[in-house]
């Protein structure tokens, strides 16, 4: 099926890792195609990523960007992509037609979540599209060649927020993917030191960002300032099929 925009709809479109290539077809369809793109861009950045890695499809089109705070707080994230809301709904009542480009893929710690959240409440479900991305998990394992699974594998995604739950899924996971690692990478390669995975674990930032990523293969020779894109790979074993 090809998606086509439609007038007063809304197109949630992920724009893959970080290398304009890794676009989908779909993807680039929409953003070419629809009358308005959402951009957005956190309070601590200079610049749009998701409006970077889409330039080539930008052509005239209504650009909104949206600064929206990187805050650990519920209300004001919710509060932000509220009004984003209110700057999209007078366009789409118009008859047109609206994409958010957002990193990676729509519904993986996306703010396309939030925005969908919110329009979810004025706008009919038929209204409202998500265009799936390919996430930095799958580009940081095919930058290793690291299958994720195979046969009976449990692969768990999660940040690195609570190593609490991190502990527990490393011990029922043959594969644990994390994000949002940033400063508690000390904290989290003693973790892994502890349970003896430090050398099944891999980190990968801004992986696919021209100019930015960084693959390391050894966490000990990982700078803990690195930053905020950073996802670690933890591959333990394969778990062999059930009989």
């Amino acid at each position: 099926m090809i998606m086509q925009p439609e007038k007063g709809h809304f197109y949630a479109v992920g724009v893959g890792p970080g290398a304009p290539d890794l676009i989908t077809l779909r993807a680039a369809r929409l953003i070419e195609d629809c009358d308005v793109v959402v951009a957005p861009r956190s309070n601590r950045s200079e610049e749009s990523l998701a409006l970077r890695i889409a330039a080539a499809h930008i052509k005239g089109q209504e650009v909104l960007e949206q600064v929206y705070p990187m805050v650990r707080d519920q209300e004001k994230t919710r509060a932000a992509w509220a009004e984003v809301a209110d700057w999209i709904l007078p366009r789409l009542e118009a008859g047109k037609s609206v994409v958010q480009i957002t990193l990676g893929d729509p519904l993986i710690y996306s703010t396309s979540a939030y925005l969908l959240e919110a329009l979810a409440e004025r706008v009919s479900p038929e209204r409202l599209h998500i265009v799936p991305g390919i996430s930095a998990m799958q580009a940081a394992a095919a930058s290793f060649g690291l299958p994720l699974t195979l046969q009976e594998d449990r692969l768990t995604l999660m940040p690195a927020t609570d190593l609490d739950a991190v502990s527990e899924a490393l011990d029922r996971s043959e594969t644990l993917a994390l994000y949002k690692v940033g400063g508690g990478l000390p904290a989290l390669r003693e973790l892994l030191k502890s349970k003896g995975l430090l050398e099944c674990s891999r980190l990968a930032y801004a992986v696919e960002q021209e100019g930015r990523e960084q693959l390391f293969t050894n966490l000990d020779d990982v700078d803990a300032s690195l930053g905020y894109m950073s996802a670690v790979l933890v591959h333990k074993a394969h778990k062999p099929w059930i009989a």
